[in-house]
């Protein structure tokens, strides 16, 4: 059983090695002592090929009493609710189960914390909690607890390998389920719980928020809800009426339409006409910028290259002042 060791000190079970990070292992086994080198390999049964050094470590300690725990959710759903106030079911199964969780700790998936009360005679594994605000019926409620791992006690030590050579390849372990399921091709079966599926959730349809009268008074203006008044049906008599035109109208408004066409048309060719100016201008930008950034490089390579002169210049001449200095001395 992997784990990894808390700052707290607990034994947290791990599924799966961590990468590039040392874990601890537990396993039943001989009495070893303290400090001992530690190999594990695949199979110790006959010659492999494909043989690897799974794991290297070194024992830590010999110890019965150690406990390797795992994360545990529970869940439940509020069926009363009174103020902050409610009872819960679905989270436990029995009177007992609550009574060994008395005071913890839980929490809806809002956010709102709460603690476990008391258990309830009916329904069974139903209790009373309390809460910072009031829950809604639609509300998840979840414990988070930790769940201890019993560890497998057997261990089959191979003395048959210290026999000659001849006799050591008579011997085969047994062969694991994975190796069976692999030499014959036979497929795991898939768990149906265990595959993705696709989340349909129901729209919620929340009430409209109804704030106190006495609360509304002391609001100021600006936040104070305004009642306003559907705007109802336009009568009959409101509507536009439908306007005829005369044959002459009809002629100018047709020109009007054509006149604007040939304009709509004159402006979108303007403007295509301008893009393609302003795209022509900025690679003849971009061409002088990388020219200008051309000319100011070499302009401060050469700057550089005189100051470096005179610096070696002028440190050359501090050190023949300094050795004039000392043989006067």
């Amino acid at each position: 059983m992997f784990y990894i060791e808390d700052h707290n000190g607990r034994h947290r079970l791990l599924k799966y090695t961590p990468q590039h990070m040392h874990c601890g292992a537990t396993f039943w086994g001989p009495i070893t002592p303290q400090g001992t080198g530690f190999l594990a390999v695949q199979s110790v049964s006959g010659t492999m090929p494909d043989f690897r050094i799974a794991a290297t470590g070194v024992v830590l300690d010999l110890d019965k009493s150690i406990t390797i725990v795992k994360k545990l959710k529970l869940t439940g759903f509020p069926f009363k609710i009174f103020k902050n106030t409610s009872f819960i079911k679905g989270m436990f199964n029995s009177q007992l189960e609550v009574a060994k969780f008395e005071g913890a700790v839980i929490r809806t998936v809002s956010g709102i914390r709460g603690q476990i009360k008391k258990a309830l005679r009916a329904p069974a594994g139903a209790f009373r909690a309390t809460f910072e605000d009031k829950l809604l019926m639609s509300d998840i409620v979840f414990v988070r607890t930790w769940y201890p791992v019993s560890i497998p006690t057997f261990y089959n030590p191979v003395t048959s390998l210290l026999k000659p050579a001849g006799e050591k390849d008579s011997w085969s372990g047994m062969k694991t389920t994975g190796q069976l399921r692999h030499e014959r091709g036979i497929k795991l079966k898939q768990n149906k719980d265990s595959l993705y599926k696709p989340i349909v959730r129901e729209k919620r349809h929340f009430n409209k928020l109804h704030i106190p009268k006495a609360l509304q008074k002391a609001l100021p203006f600006k936040n104070k809800p305004k009642n306003f008044e559907k705007k109802g049906k336009t009568p009959k008599d409101q509507w536009r009426p439908a306007v005829i035109r005369e044959p002459h109208e009809k002629k100018i408004s047709a020109l009007l339409s054509a006149l604007s066409t040939v304009n709509n048309y004159k402006i979108k060719k303007a403007k295509v006409k301008h893009r393609e100016q302003l795209k022509e201008y900025l690679k003849v930008k971009q061409k002088e910028d990388e020219q200008k950034f051309k000319r100011q490089k070499e302009a401060k390579k050469k700057i550089y290259r005189i100051l470096g002169q005179r610096e070696k210049k002028r440190q050359k001449s501090s050190l023949k002042g300094s050795s004039k200095g000392e043989k006067n001395m």
